[in-house]
């Protein structure tokens, strides 16, 4: 959506805000994010398209006959909405998913900035009441699960969300994008398919970023960036832990690998160079990093983190400064 066409949405809802459809319509809004996000790989997209997601319920209000709920209805149009708009578009991979070898820690980086990479998300349970609820939500933004979804066609995509996310029949899934209930099952079948070829196995549990062991070894990996002990790195990852930041195409396995490319490619030089912020990200462990700047430092990094037992095991570092306005985060520290 352009700018043009955002402001314009962004006065149609608020002349609206008053009425009943924004009452019954916002406490959605969260979960709608991350639906198109799902969908989509990226948040920038997602937010784009919950207000467009929005301002289409809106105008269809008036003949919103409550057959179905409203949470099922608006997630109808956003479904919708998101098959409209990834019509044509390449699927966001990261580099882990380009299908190269992993890389030499000591050759040059590869940056490629034309491809349009996964994104992470910021976290959305903001129901500490219910725990199933976050549990259920972090398993279904997770970033290996929104990675492999990202090999499933637009419709596989939708079915599969709808399906087993969302927990729609089969007959739901199929009046909502037009179709029969033989072909959602027949779609659903494939993605499943599909998807434990290159997803993560329904056994595959993260610790979650809450818990003190997870706390504990993020203040551990904070604190080895910050005082430069980057070889302290070694005993934080697992053997096979793998590295990746896009736009950088390249990936590295292996700890002592990793430690490696930090040394050789990293900008900081001593303690201090380097800043960083514990976050949560996409149901997961994470840290905004900051890069020295004369007096100042600002932003470099976003780092995603799978931790498993007691080690981190995959660590996506995301080099977009446009993605720290929208977790929240200071523009220098």
């Amino acid at each position: 959506m352009g700018l043009l066409a955002q402001d314009a949405a962004d006065s149609e809802l608020a002349s609206a805000a008053g009425g009943d459809f924004s009452a019954h319509a916002e406490p959605y809004r969260r979960e709608l994010l991350a639906h198109c996000y799902r969908m989509t790989g990226s948040l920038h997209d997602a937010e784009d398209l919950v207000q467009e997601t929005l301002l289409r319920a809106w105008r269809a209000y008036d003949r919103f006959e409550g057959k179905s709920s409203m949470r099922t209805w608006l997630h109808r149009i956003a479904t919708n909405t998101c098959l409209s708009a990834l019509e044509g578009r390449q699927r966001r991979p990261l580099p882990t998913g380009l299908g190269a070898p992993s890389s030499d820690p000591t050759a040059e980086l590869d940056e490629r900035r034309e491809v349009p990479w996964l994104e992470p998300l910021p976290d959305l349970t903001n129901d500490p009441a219910d725990p199933s609820v976050i549990v259920g939500s972090r398993e279904s933004v997770r970033l290996a699960f929104v990675a492999a979804l990202q090999h499933l066609s637009p419709r596989q995509r939708a079915v599969l969300l709808l399906r087993d996310v969302l927990q729609w029949k089969a007959a739901e899934v199929a009046d909502a994008i037009g179709t029969t209930s033989t072909a959602v099952n027949s779609l659903l079948q494939r993605a499943r398919s599909q998807l434990d070829a290159v997803g993560p196995s329904s056994g595959d549990r993260l610790a979650p970023p809450d818990s003190p062991e997870t706390q504990d070894l993020l203040a551990r990996y904070i604190a080895a960036f910050e005082t430069y002990d980057i070889d302290r790195l070694v005993e934080l990852f697992t053997t096979e832990a793998i590295w990746e930041m896009p736009p950088y195409a390249g990936w590295y396995r292996g700890a002592q690998e990793i430690v490696t490319l930090i040394h050789q490619q990293c900008p900081a030089e001593s303690a201090g160079d380097m800043r960083l912020l514990p976050l949560v990200a996409n149901g997961q462990p994470g840290a905004a990093m900051y890069m020295r700047a004369g007096e100042i430092h600002v932003p470099f990094q976003l780092h995603v983190l799978d931790v498993r037992g007691d080690r981190v095991s995959h660590v996506v570092a995301f080099l977009d400064e446009t993605l720290f306005a929208k977790f929240g985060l200071p523009g220098s520290l």
